[in-house]
């Protein structure tokens, strides 16, 4: 498959990616489980399962035909914006964490299970674990990633993957009863994805664990033993192991007032994430509420993929707006070790929104570097 796109600016300022989707294009039809909201979702969920399973062979080639297409639009617009590291948009997903659990063995779709989530905030027809979980195949992940990184050129393709404790919040057990349990079933059937991705030659796999910040005692007992698991046997020499958490996910564009996680929960988990050696980046939110950038010098080792745009907002920040937040947390950590990036995925915004949004905050990162490899004291080394 011939390239799509050339590199406009790779390696210029601090690095830029995204967190991983994308808004659907209009002729992909696909059901987005978190625009439908409420039960609609659980509909969305049983369409997008009929889809699949009962698509013949040319049904089947016009969908991927459509996904492909897809695939290449996001990425042209991330290379147009100045993105360093992309992402398929997640377009083949109606949710990224049910489109991978459609594969897993024990994870019933068909018969779902009405279950309250997060403290109550949502009732929802939930997949159902009914029996131990174990890969059933029919999702190749290494040829998604290939077919994204030949329509990606020189630009690396980082592939997504939702993490045990996150999979675990919005499905129902009525199997296990013990989540460490599942989480370490998950975890196996995770690892034996990311080892592919990483043979394959996959440079960035990313974990996707927001739940960690809403439950953060169960991160420090279990969770993050979990993530070891997931990238067990993957050498962060040749593929750079990320993991994702942020404080929570609007209902809608221009949701001013979504419930979010304590912040504190990020100077809980900080330490600890640091100290794990299968993480080389842990990606934080900072746009939709600012932290104290303090919270930077907890990681003394790994890299940071810093949130500096809010996805649950229509306003466009400006080039100067980003850059002034960016050198401030240039004060607590090195250049080197600072990746720029929206706070959680780009789905609700529009599209018009979305590329000013990341052309944005491409130029705040690229003055944020003299040109000279980015060198710059930290304020304690002043």
């Amino acid at each position: 498959m011939a390239s799509a796109v050339e590199p406009a600016r790779l390696g210029a300022g601090l690095q830029t990616t995204v967190i991983g989707s994308f808004p659907k294009p209009d002729y992909l039809k696909v059901a987005d489980w978190f625009k439908s909201g409420g039960n609609a979702a659980a509909d969305a969920t049983r369409t997008y399962s009929a889809m699949l399973r009962d698509a013949d062979d040319k049904a089947t080639e016009e969908l991927e035909s459509d996904f492909l297409r897809a695939t290449k639009d996001v990425i042209e617009d991330q290379a147009c914006c100045g993105i360093d590291v992309v992402t398929d948009g997640e377009v083949r997903r109606d949710n990224y964490i049910h489109y991978l659990c459609r594969f897993i063995e024990g994870i019933d779709f068909d018969n779902l299970t009405r279950t309250s989530f997060r403290n109550g905030a949502f009732v929802i027809d939930a997949p159902t674990v009914r029996g131990k979980v174990s890969w059933r195949g029919g999702l190749d992940v290494v040829a998604e990633w290939r077919k994204a990184q030949d329509l990606a050129g020189a630009r690396p393709v980082k592939y997504t993957l939702p993490g045990p404790s996150t999979i675990i919040g919005t499905v129902h057990d009525a199997h296990y009863g013990d989540e460490e349990a599942l989480a370490a079933d998950l975890a196996t059937i995770l690892n034996v994805q990311i080892r592919a991705l990483a043979q394959a030659g996959c440079k960035h796999v990313q974990v996707d664990e927001p739940c960690f910040v809403r439950q953060s005692k169960k991160a420090l007992s279990w969770g993050i033993k979990m993530l070891e698991l997931c990238f067990d046997g993957v050498d962060g020499e040749r593929c750079e192991r990320a993991m994702h958490m942020c404080c929570g996910y609007p209902r809608h564009l221009d949701d001013a007032d979504y419930a979010k996680a304590d912040p504190g929960a990020y100077l809980e988990l900080a330490p600890a994430l640091d100290a794990a050696g299968c993480i080389d980046v842990v990606s934080i939110e900072d746009a939709h509420r600012h932290n104290d950038l303090a919270l930077l010098k907890c990681f003394s080792r790994t890299k940071v993929i810093f949130g500096c745009i809010q996805i649950a907002s229509s306003r466009v920040e400006s080039v100067e707006e980003i850059e002034s937040r960016l050198r401030e947390a240039l004060k607590h950590i090195e250049p080197q070790r600072l990746v720029v990036a929206p706070d959680c995925g780009l789905a609700f915004l529009p599209r018009d929104v979305l590329l000013q949004k990341l052309s944005n905050m491409c130029e705040a990162a690229s003055r944020c570097c003299d040109g000279k490899g980015c060198k710059r004291k930290l304020a304690s080394e002043d």
